[in-house]
């Protein structure tokens, strides 16, 4: 039996789904980092624009950056490990995506059951009144965006320095203790807190599969982990369930 039929035998008892997403599934979508080499911005990187204080200081340059990066991701398209993952919510009443990703393509797939726990980069926060609205512009009208209030708009994304969001945390945290498979894609395990959460869900009693082009801190305590491009095995590892004779889509 391989690796991909014991997963799909485990996912074929599975009755509570989580998976987890990082950037490697975005980025054989051809979506850069934006961080390290990829993050390099007319001599800025990233760390140095995504906070709080650069907006505050300067404002039109953090927003000159988005509009970069907006530029960049709009032209990207979902791959099949997306569509995949969307297949997956399909298959289970009891389902939950938590990703990573800012840049919205899990929505794009049609994912719904979804926590994008540090935001995301089409919608924009208003600085005076807290609304939130989705700006698609690509290239931006007018730089900074402002509200119709006046005030400045924002990236309705988690900067650095900033916390997260209080209720997506708490939809973690009850995904976490209810599921009973988790399968985490592409992403290091090196952010805090989401790389802790296949072993919260591990010391829970959870099942953990792993997918990724190597292995990463979570391969250790992962029980199956799959080594290569999401785009290929999650299609695979879909295929394989739907054809498991015992499983019954909930």
């Amino acid at each position: 039996m391989t690796d991909i039929d014991r997963a799909a035998e485990r996912l074929g008892k599975t009755k509570n789904l989580l998976v987890i997403t990082g950037a490697g599934i975005s980025h054989e979508s051809g979506i850069p980092t934006f961080r390290g080499n990829d993050g390099l911005w007319q001599n800025y990187r990233a760390e140095e624009l995504a906070t709080p204080e650069a907006f505050e200081r300067d404002p039109e340059t953090v927003w000159e950056w988005y509009d970069w990066r907006r530029g960049i991701i709009g032209k990207a398209e979902p791959n099949g490990g997306h569509l995949a993952i969307k297949e997956l919510e399909e298959l289970y009443d009891n389902f939950l995506l938590i990703t990573q990703n800012v840049d919205g393509l899990h929505g794009r797939a049609g994912n719904t059951k979804m926590v994008e726990i540090h935001g995301n980069l089409w919608r924009v926060r208003c600085e005076r009144e807290g609304t939130t609205s989705m700006l698609m512009d690509v290239p931006l009208p007018s730089i900074p965006p402002r509200c119709k209030c006046g005030a400045l708009l924002r990236p309705d994304v988690v900067w650095f320095g900033e916390s997260l969001s209080p209720h997506a945390l708490g939809q973690a945290d009850r995904a976490m203790e209810a599921c009973d498979t988790l399968i985490v894609v592409g992403t290091s395990g090196a952010v805090y807190p989401v790389a802790s959460f296949p072993s919260t869900v591990k010391s829970r009693g959870g099942f953990v599969i792993e997918i990724n082009t190597e292995p990463t801190p979570i391969s250790s305590i992962a029980n199956i982990a799959l080594y290569g491009k999401s785009g290929d095995i999650l299609p695979e590892l879909v295929k394989a369930l739907r054809s498991n004779p015992a499983f019954s889509p909930s």
